[in-house]
């Protein structure tokens, strides 16, 4: 990890979220609820470190975490579209299964529900393009690397579970099954993770 600080947030609430829909690299829009944890979010990095001179601000190019990110900076009074994007900040790619319920996969592929329940860390879904959170946290690992000074990173669960699994050395099964908020920030110094 570098060693800088850098203040997390994963994106509002979507619909897809509250249904429990798998949204993967799906572009899905945050809802009212997931604007106010936005708003939130960018309240309390106000209280924290004003308008953020001198901080590298960073999203994953998805929908989702753009809005987040603009609405955290509109709550900061600095230009909202003044950040930057990086593909490898994107969620976990769930291959043929995004858009669908687990419910559903589950009626469909039984077997593939339960070899991913066994590891879900290193489970690929079925797809060209789908990743473990393992192959994610790889990239997420590649985006650390880059990282020289402070920063305001947007980004999704995925990715952060797999920062606690590299700060906090996690076993995979504990970080892939890590509860992350979306009204909180996660803050990251001295090679220690806090949500605030």
């Amino acid at each position: 990890m570098p060693d800088t600080i850098i203040y997390f947030s994963r994106h509002g609430e979507t619909d897809w979220n509250v249904s429990e829909r798998i949204q993967g690299q799906e572009d899905v829009d945050i809802n009212a609820r997931g604007r106010k944890q936005a708003d939130r979010n960018g309240d309390l990095l106000k209280s924290l470190i004003g308008n953020g001179e001198g901080f590298d601000f960073v999203a994953s190019p998805l929908r989702r975490t753009r809005d987040t990110m603009e609405r955290i900076r509109t709550r900061m009074d600095v230009d909202p579209k003044a950040y930057r994007t990086d593909d490898r900040l994107m969620e976990v790619n769930f291959g043929d299964w995004q858009g669908y319920m687990m419910e559903d996969i589950e009626a469909k592929s039984p077997e593939l529900v339960m070899a991913r329940a066994k590891d879900k860390w290193n489970f690929v879904p079925p797809g060209k393009t789908a990743e473990s959170y393992a192959m994610l946290g790889a990239r997420v690992a590649d985006w650390l690397s880059e990282v020289k000074g402070p920063t305001v990173c947007v980004t999704h669960g995925g990715c952060l579970r797999t920062i606690f699994q590299m700060v906090e050395g996690l076993d995979g099964h504990d970080a892939a099954n890590l509860p992350i908020t979306q009204d909180h920030i996660l803050h990251f110094e001295e090679g220690r993770l806090t949500w605030l």
